[in-house]
């Protein structure tokens, strides 16, 4: 997916991905992260109710996100009054406890970001196509140390749907994160009244652990 295809989507406001509440995965799994006090790492993390959630259990959250736009409003939505830096060709807004790097993921550097105790992917491994899923994990990999994962991922029949949210089966996931993770699916139950309310599917949530013997 092009930069060009997000950017559009938000000036649009064509964002149907953007849900009005947070996401029963993060708030019926969260304790799997073990990452209470720790610094959570969101990518594509738009303006997603899930990350004023995350600060309301007392963690940092760092995201990373194309949209200027998503950012933007994503403070306006947490009533904070962010600082804007530039950071080479990213801007930083930045409040107590939060930072969000508004521009390419794949351009993002380790050094920037510190720490991450954890990753909270319900919106980014699904949104992207086949063909960029491991330039993404080796990315995120990179990032975060190989830090502790919670993904939400979708199953379904790829032809009734372009997409994003893309079909990302188990044997996807395994791929990507199988060398330097274990894994274990928390949870698998169908997409109620199916995805994009008209194609029936499967949500998985999976919890990643760091391989010790990659």
């Amino acid at each position: 997916m092009k930069a060009s295809f997000w950017h559009e989507k938000w000036k649009k406001g064509e964002i149907g991905f953007h849900e009005s509440a947070v996401n029963p995965a993060l708030t019926n799994h969260w304790h799997a992260l073990s990452a209470v006090g720790g610094r959570v790492f969101v990518p594509l993390c738009g303006k997603s109710l899930d990350l004023a959630w995350l600060l309301s259990q007392g963690v940092h959250v760092i995201g990373v996100e194309l949209s200027e736009i998503a950012v933007q409003e994503l403070f306006v939505s947490l009533d904070m009054e962010p600082a804007v830096s530039d950071v080479e060709n990213f801007k930083l807004y930045s409040a107590e406890n939060i930072a969000i790097w508004v521009g390419d993921i794949f351009n993002l550097n380790k050094a920037w970001l510190g720490e991450i105790t954890a990753i909270y992917d319900r919106a980014a491994l699904v949104a992207l196509p086949e063909s960029m899923r491991l330039e993404y994990a080796r990315k995120l990999i990179e990032l975060s140390n190989c830090a502790t994962q919670l993904l939400v991922t979708f199953e379904y029949d790829q032809s009734l749907h372009q997409g994003p949210p893309f079909s990302v089966p188990e044997s996807a996931v395994q791929t990507c994160y199988g060398t330097r993770y274990q894994l274990e699916c928390l949870e698998r139950k169908a997409v109620a009244g199916g995805l994009k309310g008209r194609i029936a599917a499967i949500e998985s949530v999976w919890k990643l652990t760091r391989n010790i013997n990659p």
